[in-house]
This record gives structure tokens, sequence and C-alpha cells, in this order.
């Protein structure tokens, strides 16, 4: 008998089921681009396919689509020049119906072993994807293999389990039977079908387009929800090489490739409002800005809608008993691809009467400075600067930077950085200010990109006070705090519960506040500004489908 894709991965999903409970590390796609791993020619055979769709049509065989379209030119000065399929939006949502039906009687254990096999395949294709995702957002290749590789497959993964053990609850069916006394009992057999909502979109961003699309691709798709994506119009190619191994394998399991489709657009031409307004689209997945993420919410009123948006991340910096570690750690975490992450902090709260660092107490003009030089030593060495930063995916982006320069007292400017082999490439190192508590219109509001503000306050207490009040107002996705008492912890935890923000309590090693580990960290909440939702809960999952149930007469 033909092994099933569910029995050929149901190790992994049993192991990813554990992981959900548990909560420890796990993944099932390493993060090492060792030869050793992924084999002796993956780097060569990546580069060699993402090289072949440069200056090419994107060919996907999905319905309806006229001239090809796009217009992505990599940050780091590289002409993609990929058209890709017109999309016909009739037609599309059209296809998805269609194919909804077989897709939904299949059951969510043959749903589960066709994603997971999407997944496998994913990740055998990472080298691509990685050149893909670099080009496309400015990540550097490192960044872009791990990010936008095994750490999406991991989020894709994550979603999976949780849909599946949601869906699992449920019996398929049931003996119903109730005690008359005398009489005969009353008896009825229960089916429960799983029906999932309808067509599913995906809106991607971008500066992580597999990252933040794979949970709600896998989530609904599993549910049994076919899935138009529809990328940023500066990152379509992650997504488009997603949407073709994932048609791939559709087909090969007996259903119909168009349960996903590509949706490809231009920021002149765009389509993302269309489609979050037609009626037969039931549920949104959103990355993005606040503005249109709050439209999505507030008018796409027929869907399900999930949403990530910006946000202010605060540090707040009361004492530490190792000052180097915390510069270190800070100084990777304010310089990993330029700040150009949702986790990034962006506000550092500092008492103007200053902080006790080990033996020496540091003023606020102190830890300014010394973070500051801390950054600049980091990026001291332009190879090692241009391998942490990347680039900077958006003109907007760098438009801002300079822009930002004036809303305080500048302790670190920003600098140009060349690299060798993209001479044409956006790179530039932070710009770090100090400010006073009260210049909130500076530091309260998200600035997107490598933009720091140091915020002097009257005390640990009023740091706190302000962490709390203005992501309550305009939300966060991550929290950090430096201190050696117990108490200020405690009192940071619990204003950070009440702000529904994750916290991180004195990182000074290998792990930064700005990155987020699948199966053991909730990345957001759902529980302030800057997102309805959390990646990944049981939440995310559950509305995404409903249980239908039909009963009749065992006798």
């Amino acid at each position: 008998m033909t092994e099933t894709f569910f029995e050929r991965h149901k190790a992994t999903l049993d192991q990813a089921l554990e992981a959900i409970t548990t909560r420890g590390y796990w993944s099932p796609y390493p993060e090492s681009a060792s030869p050793r791993i992924y084999g002796e020619t993956a780097a060569a055979d990546g580069e060699a396919a993402f090289k072949v769709r440069l200056g090419k049509t994107f060919e996907l065989d999905q319905p309806g689509g006229g001239a090809p379209l796009g217009g992505e030119r990599s940050p780091f000065g590289l002409a993609l020049d990929i058209g890709y399929p017109a999309p016909d939006i009739e037609a599309l949502i059209g296809a998805a119906q269609a194919a909804l039906p077989a897709w939904r009687d299949a059951g969510p254990q043959v749903r589960a072993g066709v994603c997971l096999e999407i997944l496998d395949r994913l990740n055998k294709a990472s080298f691509e994807l990685a050149h893909a995702v670099m080009h496309t957002t400015g990540q550097a290749f490192m960044m872009a293999f791990q990010a936008g590789g095994p750490h999406a497959q991991d989020r894709g993964l994550e979603a999976v389990a949780y849909a599946y053990a949601d869906m699992m609850r449920t019996p398929a069916s049931a003996l119903w039977e109730k005690s008359q006394g005398k009489h005969a009992p009353l008896r009825l057999i229960k089916r429960f079908h799983v029906v999932p909502r309808g067509v599913a979109l995906v809106i991607g961003c971008s500066t992580f387009p597999t990252w933040n699309s794979y949970p709600g691709l896998f989530a609904s798709l599993v549910t049994g929800n076919p899935v138009i994506v529809k990328p940023h119009p500066e990152a379509i190619l992650p997504l488009a090489i997603s949407v073709e191994i994932a048609r791939a394998v559709l087909t090969e399991a007996g259903f119909d490739a168009n349960l996903v489709t590509l949706a490809a657009d231009t920021t002149e031409a765009p389509i993302a409002r269309d489609l979050c307004l037609r009626p037969e689209v039931r549920i949104i997945d959103f990355t993005g800005g606040s503005s249109f993420g709050d439209w999505i919410e507030q008018n796409a009123r027929q869907a399900q809608v999930y949403t990530e948006k910006a946000g202010v991340n605060c540090v707040v910096i009361d004492s530490t008993d190792d000052p180097k570690g915390l510069l270190r750690n800070l100084s990777f975490t304010l310089s990993l691809y330029a700040g150009q992450m949702c986790t990034t902090p962006q506000a550092i709260f500092v008492p103007r009467g200053g902080i006790q660092a080990g033996d020496e107490h540091w003023s606020f003009d102190e830890v300014a400075q010394k973070l500051a030089g801390a950054v600049d030593k980091f990026l001291a060495d332009p190879a090692r600067a241009v391998a942490i930063l990347g680039a900077i995916q958006s003109k907007k982006t760098l438009a801002r930077l300079e822009a930002c320069r004036t809303l305080g007292e500048v302790v670190l400017a920003p600098r140009a950085l060349a690299d060798p082999a993209f001479p044409e490439s956006r790179i530039r190192t932070p710009l770090i200010l100090t400010t006073e508590a009260a210049n909130r219109d500076a530091w309260g509001r998200e600035r997107f990109g490598p933009i720091y503000f140091i915020v002097a306050t009257d005390s640990t207490e009023q740091s706190i006070a302000l962490a709390r009040e203005v992501i309550l107002e305009k939300g966060a996705i991550t929290s950090a705090v430096y201190a050696n008492d117990e108490a200020v912890l405690a009192e940071m935890e619990q204003a950070m519960m009440e702000a529904g923000v994750a916290l991180s309590c004195n990182l000074t090693g290998g792990v930064f506040v700005n990155q987020s580990a699948a199966f053991s960290d909730f990345h957001a909440t759902g529980a302030n500004p800057a997102a309805n939702a959390a990646l990944t809960d049981t939440a995310y999952v559950a509305g995404r489908y409903r249980i239908v149930q039909s009963r009749r007469p065992a006798d």
C-alpha cells in the first residue's frame, strides 16, 4: 500500500503536538545552512534556482490573469525583472470555492498530511527561498535563510499542530443515549463535521514575507479553507515560490491546486482592499502598518480577521550586574536587520539620575554614550556590519531615518556602508537619540527602521508606567527590563501583563528580545493594539472552522 503523506510525517506531527504543550526547545527544520545537513550541493543548487527565475515570467497555471506584472528590485541593487500572473479576482475566488468541498471532506488527517508535505518541500527549498527573501527584504543571507526558511517553516508547522489538536478534540461521531426509566432509552447517532469558513486571504508584508505569512496560510489550509496569497508588491517572489510548491503537492495528493493561489499586484494598482471586501473572503490574515490593519478590522465585517500591526516596543533599564553583557546584547538587538523587525525595541527608558552598572554608577548621559559606543564598535568591522544589518527594504524607511534626526539629541548618527558584492545596496547603521519623557510625540509612536530613543525619566517607576501607557495606547510585540532588584522585575512583569505584551528580563547572553522561538514563545498576544492575535495559540486556529452536527435515531 502506498504511504500517505500523513503516515510519512506522523512522527513530526506527534513531536509538534508534544512541543506545543511542553513549550521547550524543538524544531524539525535545522537552522544551520551546513552542507552536512542540507547536502553538499544544496547551497549552489538553491542559488542557481533563484537566478533562473530572474528576468522571466513566473508560471503558475492558475485561473485567469492578464499580462504579467511585477517590479521587484532588491534592496541590494539587483533588479529581479520577474513577471507574475496578473490576478483575475473573480476567477481566483470561483476556483477556490470549487476546490473547497473535496478538501473539506478529506478530513483533518489528510489535510494535515498534505500540509506537512508542503512544509517538508519548503524546507528542501530553503536555499532558494533564502535568496528570494534576501533580495526582496534586504535581510542578509544567513538571516534570510533562517528566518525566511526553517524558522518560517517552524511557525507554519506550529499552526498545523494547534489546528489539528483543536479539530481532533471533537469526535467524528458519538452514540448519545439517555435513560427513560421503564421506557426504552432515547438513542441518537450524532455526527460532527469540521466545516471551514470559506475562502481565506493572506496579505504578506515586505520584511518577513514567509515568516509572517506561513502561520495564516497553514492554519487556514489545514482547517479546510482555500487560500489566496496576496504578497506585498515589493516582496512577491518568496511567496510565489511557496505557492508553487503548495500547488504541486496538492496536485500530487489528488486535490485541486487552486486551493492555494497567488494574487500579485503593484504599488500603483493595489488590489488588497478589493479582496478584503469580497463577501466570499471569510478569513483575512494581515501583517503590516496600523492604518491599513485598522481599516481591515473596521471594514471587512464578513471575515474573521487576524492582524499584526505597528507598535512601540520598550526597554526599561534600572540596573544591571553585567554591564558588558547588557551593552553587548542590546548592540546586537539594535543592529539586527537594521531594526526592521516588529520585535525590535524603540524606546529605551533610563532614569535621569542614572543606573547602577556592576560596581559603577552610570549617569543618564553615560548610559547613552556607552550604548551608542557599543553599537558603533559592534559595527566597526564593515564585513560583520553588512552581515548583521542587511539592507534597508524600503526607500520610505531610508527617508524616515533621515527625517528623525531632529527628534532628539543625536548620540549616534547613521552611516552608509558599502557591500562590495552589491555596490548599489541601501545599508545604514542605527540612529540613536536621547530625549525627555515629555517628548512623547517623538518616542511614543512607531518609527520603523534603525531609529532608537533613549528616554530620560524621573525614576524607574515612571519608566515602567510610561512603558505600560504607551503599549496600551499604541501596542507592542515585545518589552524588556534590566534590573537587579526582584521587586522591580515583579513590578515590570505585572505592568507588562496588564499591557498584554511579552517580557524579557535581564538578557545579556545569546538570547535577544527581538527573537522568537516557535513551539515555545508566543509571538504577540492579541491583548494590545499591535496585534489582535497571537502566533500561535488555540484562538488563532479555532475561528477558522466551525463544528456542524447532524443527528438521527440510532435504531
